[in-house]
This record gives C-alpha cells, sequence and structure tokens, in this order.
C-alpha cells in the first residue's frame, strides 16, 4: 500500500506562485511513476504534470513552461512547483501514483493511477 498526502496549497493573486508537495509513505518501491492532477467545479479532471523515476517529466498543455514536477526518486516527497498562477488554474489538485500503465496508455490519464491523496485547494483570484 502507498500512502500519498499533498500540502502546499491556497490563495494567490495571478501571476503568483505557489509549490505544491506530495508526502509518500507506505509501499513506495511499488510506484513506477507519478503525476499531479487537477479538477475544477463542474470540470472534467486533468492531468497536469508527471515523472518516472528517472526525472523524465511530462507536462499538460496548459501548464508547460510555468510549472515544474520534481522527485526525490519517489522516497519522500513529489514536488509541483508553480508560477505565472492564472484563475483558470483554480482547482483542488491531487498527487497520484502508478505500478504502471497499460500499453500505449498516455502517462497523464487518470484510470492508469491506483493510489491518490486526498487532494488540496489552489485558488487564484485576478
Amino acid at each position: 500500500q502507498v500512502h500519498l498526502a499533498e500540502s502546499g496549497g491556497g490563495s494567490v493573486q495571478s501571476g503568483g506562485s505557489l509549490t505544491l508537495s506530495c508526502a509518500i509513505g507506505g509501499d513506495s518501491h511499488r510506484i513506477h511513476y507519478m503525476a499531479w492532477f487537477r479538477q475544477a467545479p463542474g470540470k472534467e479532471r486533468e492531468g497536469v504534470a508527471g515523472i518516472d523515476r528517472d526525472g523524465d517529466k511530462t507536462y499538460g498543455g496548459s501548464v508547460e513552461g510555468r510549472f515544474t514536477i520534481s522527485q526525490d526518486n519517489f522516497l519522500n516527497t513529489l514536488t509541483l512547483r508553480m508560477d505565472n498562477l492564472r484563475p483558470e488554474d483554480t482547482a483542488t489538485y491531487y498527487c497520484a501514483a502508478s505500478m504502471g500503465f497499460s500499453y500505449g496508455a498516455y502517462v497523464l490519464d487518470g484510470n492508469e493511477y491506483t493510489w491518490w491523496g486526498q487532494g488540496t485547494q489552489v485558488t487564484v483570484s485576478v
């Protein structure tokens, strides 16, 4: 079992920055890939950024160039640095971990993830 707990959410003005952290506990050796997702009220869940053990990263199109994902070999913490935040970034942000992907799966498909945190709220005002 893997346990995930997000922190670092809050309220910020447009153009500001926040850093989210995801504490990793339990059987972290089972993790193949980790990612951040977000969901705003009335909208579908969206993949934000993902990273593997080697540090290879994938970003969703709306955040590339503004957000940076990092990890410490999945030992303790997954981090998401968010710069130049926009009101449309307002959402609940979740970290998630995958044991591995189905053949041909997109790495930011939430259906490929087994373990999820409880989420942390990010609110960006104009």
